[in-house]
């Protein structure tokens, strides 16, 4: 094998120069104090872009403009036009020979290029012959990166021709591609026969073209596959190859200095102030003292502390403690804000303008007690509310909530003024930690005088139920996201047994089925569907509430009618609500860019009794508009009735954040 100094130190990942960025051939000398790396990786002659300083002694003075012009003869021998300093002209950069290398290569070249970045910028020959020669260097540097080590690079400068600017033309030869011959892990083997079989995991085999980017991947995964290994003190040197010019391969030495395997000790955090307690944040970790050391649970910590939003950033560290097999891992805390205001602007017809606003305290009742007072102001609703909510709750991503909240309802359907009290346990899903399997459980008690339409004679009746509701869930989410999906599918189950006072006793169950699939089309369009089947048994429509009947149209629901304007309808034309649903909805999502257009068609049925429908299906359709926020699409939908009846809206628009679904 050739000798030479071959592939110099690796820093953070960049690379620069000559030497940073490739495999150094075995016959190359490094420069014996090489320029430091500019912040692009790469440094490049100190005044290649800028104008050539004075030289001095020169002896000979270049011509006078202006003597020549005068018709004089110059006083000393001409210089060729463009060959003077002071002549500055534009140019453009013609790279050729690089193509069987790919588009990385010649993105990286010029990312990196002197010559291209000062492509829009007037230059006279000696500086264009600078950048020249330190652009030579650089393709061969970069030649050398993807194991190319007997490549050339030539320049040639066409002057201008016309109105056509000067052209600098750069030729690569690359040569023959080296293979790795053998690739060694030094120090891995003493870790004994378990950790030398690792070996077998590093991604760069023999037989592998050299290359500099997929050598640094290759260490980076293995030094984190160690970490998950239980080592957690492991370390890698900086990659040496010894490339061989006789027979076009190389042999790559990775150092490793393993440590030893460890299991987890105590978990605390660094602050003098902790926001967690330890026991708190072993609720929070997926670890156990005792555990083998796996790195991924630090990360998986890290990650769940952020989304407690108690958090703004977090580092978790091992160290080492008396016993060479325990760490303890410290967690180091910058709190973000405790306190948030938030407001909420949605339009439907029939459900008419609402504002939400709301004050949270994220830890008011520490560990992790939200303390939440909201209000809503509408043109149909307003209410008053506070709610609990404990994260974390004796167990990893398990959510506590309380709540009580008074509201004033006046729909078409109903006007209810309600007092509900309750709390639910739930294990929580969001953007950070997307859950496949949720659920919820729990009761609350609803206190309430409703006005409804009496279906037989149209006369309105104000009548007060006591309610006692256990209501369930539970949920299944295969999809890529959580507030804009554009692949997988979706089932959801409630349950809701409900035992209502009023002028007697009347037990129901109350149940839904929703489901929805999306699939995407190219990279512009999702396809998106979904079903809703609905039902109440046990009791008459009349018995219950008309604020815990079903109903039917609207933004959530069938696009093109109102709030509730789909199903039975007193005489006069009021929704009464129904026991049997049946919707249906299908979207086509274009994407360009930032925005998005969406056409649908749903179409549902609400009945009386208590078994949904499937034939006599009421259509809507229409038109949407996204807006693609770093929070989630706004939506802007605008529909209407397909067989329109009588007292059915013309139009329909909903303004919401979030899909329909």
């Amino acid at each position: 094998m050739g000798g030479g100094r071959a592939w110099r130190a690796i820093r953070g990942g960049r690379v620069a120069g000559w030497w940073l960025l490739g495999l150094a051939p075995a016959s190359a000398q490094p420069p014996a104090s090489p320029p430091p790396p500019s912040p692009s990786g790469v440094a490049p002659a100190a005044d290649a872009l800028g104008d050539l300083a004075p030289l001095p002694e020169l002896g000979v003075d270049w011509p006078d403009p202006a003597r020549i012009d005068a018709g004089a003869g110059p006083a000393t021998p001409t210089v060729p036009a463009a060959a003077t300093p002071d002549h500055l002209a534009r140019y453009r950069v013609a790279l050729t020979g690089a193509e069987a290398l790919g588009e990385a290569f010649r993105t990286r070249f010029n990312a990196l290029s002197a010559l291209v970045a000062g492509e829009a910028k007037p230059a006279n020959s000696a500086q264009l012959e600078r950048r020249a020669a330190g652009d030579r260097d650089l393709l061969v540097s970069l030649l050398q990166a993807v194991g190319h080590y007997d490549g050339t690079a030539t320049s040639r400068l066409e002057p201008p021709r016309g109105i056509d600017p000067a052209t600098v033309h750069l030729t690569v030869v690359p040569g023959p591609a080296y293979r790795f011959a053998a690739v060694d892990l030094p120090g891995l083997g003493a870790g004994g026969p378990a950790a030398a079989q690792l070996a077998g995991r590093f991604a760069v085999k023999p037989g592998d073209p050299v290359d500099a980017d997929a050598v640094l991947a290759a260490a980076a995964a293995f030094k984190t596959m160690l970490g998950r290994e239980g080592f957690p003190f492991a370390a890698l040197g900086d990659p040496h190859v010894t490339a061989d010019h006789l027979t076009h391969e190389a042999r790559l030495s990775l150092p490793v200095t393993l440590g030893g395997r460890a299991r987890f000790g105590r978990l605390v955090d660094a602050d003098a102030r902790p926001i967690f307690s330890e026991r708190h944040l072993r609720t929070v970790a997926r670890f156990r003292p005792g555990d083998p050391y796996d790195a991924a649970r630090l990360d998986d910590l890290r990650r769940a502390l952020i989304a407690t939003g108690l958090v703004s950033t977090v580092t978790v560290t091992p160290v080492p403690t008396a016993d060479p097999g325990v760490v303890d891992v410290r967690v180091r805390i910058d709190r973000a804000p405790a306190r948030t205001v938030a407001a909420e602007f949605g339009y439907g017809t029939g459900q008419g303008a609402r504002i939400a606003l709301s004050w949270e305290h994220r830890n008011l009742l520490p560990p992790e007690g939200a303390v939440t007072f909201s209000g809503v102001g509408g043109t149909r609703e307003q209410s008053l509310g506070a709610t609990l909510r404990r994260g974390n709750f004796d167990a990893r991503d398990r959510v506590l909530t309380a709540q009580a909240v008074f509201s004033h309802s006046a729909f078409d359907a109903y006007d209810a003024r309600t007092l509900t009290v309750g709390g639910n346990l739930e294990r929580q899903t969001n953007i950070i930690w997307q859950k496949k399997w949720v659920w919820s459980g729990g009761a609350e008690v609803v206190a309430t005088g409703e006005r409804d339409t009496d279906i037989a004679t149209a006369a309105k009746n104000r009548r007060d139920f006591l309610i006692l509701a256990v209501p369930g869930s539970l949920a299944y989410d295969g999809t890529d996201d959580l507030l804009n999906p554009s692949r997988g599918w979706r089932l959801s189950g409630h349950l809701s047994p409900e035992w209502s006072l009023h002028a007697g006793s009347t037990r129901y169950v109350r149940a839904q089925i929703d489901a929805s699939a999306y699939q995407p089309i190219g990279r512009r369009l999702v396809l998106a569907g979904r079903i809703r089947v609905a039902t109440i048994v046990g009791a008459d429509r009349e018995d219950i509430a008309p604020s815990r009947r079903i109903y039917s149209g609207g933004g959530g629901s069938v696009r093109g009618f109102g709030y509730q304007e789909l199903g039975p309808k007193a005489p006069d034309g009021t929704p009464v609500g129904g026991r049997g649903l049946t919707e249906f909805g299908t979207e086509a999502r274009f994407r360009f860019g930032n925005f998005g257009v969406v056409p649908f068609l749903d179409w549902g049925q609400l009945v009386t009794g208590s078994t949904p429908s499937f034939d006599r299906f009421r259509f809507g359709t229409g038109l949407g508009v996204r807006y693609y926020s770093s929070f989630g699409p706004i939506r802007v939908d605008v529909g209407t009735p397909v067989n329109r009846e009588r007292g059915d809206s013309r139009v329909a628009l909903y303004v919401s954040l979030g899909q329909a679904f």
